[in-house]
């Protein structure tokens, strides 16, 4: 059938908005009538050509919607399910077996090559194939095709415009504090950026009971929202950080502030690589001051989580209040998407959520 979807042509390319059209699901997919969509930092990653998506491609990766019809061999999910959408993965590799599919060896492969099974449906401009499958989804259209592993099943009643980001942003940054890190009561923990994943990251501390939080950005206005959302401590530089701490998320991708951030951990203490980071400079450290003192530096991967088991968790949090998303997200039609990704990229908003129009 006819779609909508947000086509960037090339790499560097501008989200036009045209009629495509999908594929029924084939084997092991699912057709998600999209009702929102979240605008991740990782969109703009990989418009400007930063990951060797399949150009002309749909990106899009924090879906949520319902569920319109299963292909083959598709089982627990049916016409009419409200679900997230999250990223793919195998589900037969040890590190899937550990509920780790965010280090699945196929992640590269299936969310930004767009790699395709045997029969399995995608996006066509005419006779032309059109990117697809991004994160097992390309969800900046109405439809899109996904996957029983990267659709979580949810309750009817939750606001799925809310809910759209804990698909990526929010359950990395919260992922990394509770399961990754596993803070306990009482410890301390930094995180540098207070983006969505950010945020996230100051959100769970809170939920864990960390005693100290320390929240460093450049805009005042995302830090008093931090406060607001837990921070104890926030800071617009470095300097104004005063350590040490247990635990230290980046979010931010600055090699440039890896380095001190070492400095400030207390010993026996992790720093979290969650950003975004690119391949130059390499990062010069301090191999004693990790060695004698036990520091740990780990990357992690969408938050370290399994999204069957996480996203329930995390509702949970809303439910109780203590994952107050509405502060976070902005809404935006669909047809205002080149707006949401300007917004987000100027630090204006802390997360874009598109709103699709109904498929006539």
């Amino acid at each position: 059938m006819d779609i909508q979807a947000a086509v960037t042509e090339a790499a560097g390319g501008t989200f036009t908005i045209e009629t495509l059209r999908i594929d029924a699901p084939g084997p092991g997919q699912v057709l998600v009538r999209i009702v929102a969509c979240g605008v991740c930092h990782t969109d703009m990653v990989m418009r400007d050509g930063a990951l060797p998506v399949p150009f002309p491609a749909v990106f899009g990766h924090e879906g949520a919607g319902v569920v319109a019809a299963v292909g083959p061999g598709v089982t627990g999910l049916a016409p009419g399910d409200h679900v997230l959408l999250s990223f793919d993965s195998c589900g037969a590799c040890p590190a899937c077996h550990d509920h780790q599919p965010g280090y699945c060896p196929e992640f590269f492969p299936r969310n930004f090559l767009g790699t395709l099974g045997p029969d399995q449906g995608g996006l066509w401009r005419g006779e032309d194939r059109i990117g697809s499958n991004i994160f097992g989804q390309s969800a900046f259209a109405t439809h899109a095709l996904a996957h029983p592993r990267n659709v979580v099943k949810v309750d009817a009643d939750l606001p799925l415009h809310l809910l759209a980001p804990l698909g990526c942003g929010i359950q990395t940054g919260a992922g990394t504090v509770l399961e990754t890190l596993k803070v306990e009561a009482g410890q301390s923990i930094a995180i540098f950026g207070a983006g969505a994943v950010g945020l996230a990251a100051v959100m769970a501390a809170a939920i864990a009971g960390a005693a100290r939080i320390a929240l460093l950005d450049r805009h005042v206005h995302r830090l008093e929202l931090g406060r607001e959302l837990g921070a104890t401590d926030i800071a617009t530089g470095l300097e104004a950080m005063s350590g040490p701490f247990d635990h230290i998320v980046d979010t931010t991708g600055v090699p440039a502030l890896l380095g001190p951030a070492i400095d400030l951990l207390a010993p026996r203490g992790t720093l979290a690589l969650v950003g975004a980071y690119p391949p130059e400079p390499k990062l010069a450290i301090d191999a004693a001051a990790i060695m004698s003192v036990g520091r740990r530096i780990i990357g992690v991967v969408e938050g370290g989580i399994d999204p069957q088991r996480f996203l329930p968790e995390l509702i949970a949090h809303y439910r109780a209040g203590w994952l107050p998303l509405e502060k976070l997200v902005r809404t935006y039609p669909f047809a205002a998407i080149d707006q949401a990704v300007h917004d987000s990229e100027t630090g204006a908003v802390i997360k874009p959520v598109l709103l699709m129009e109904p498929t006539a």
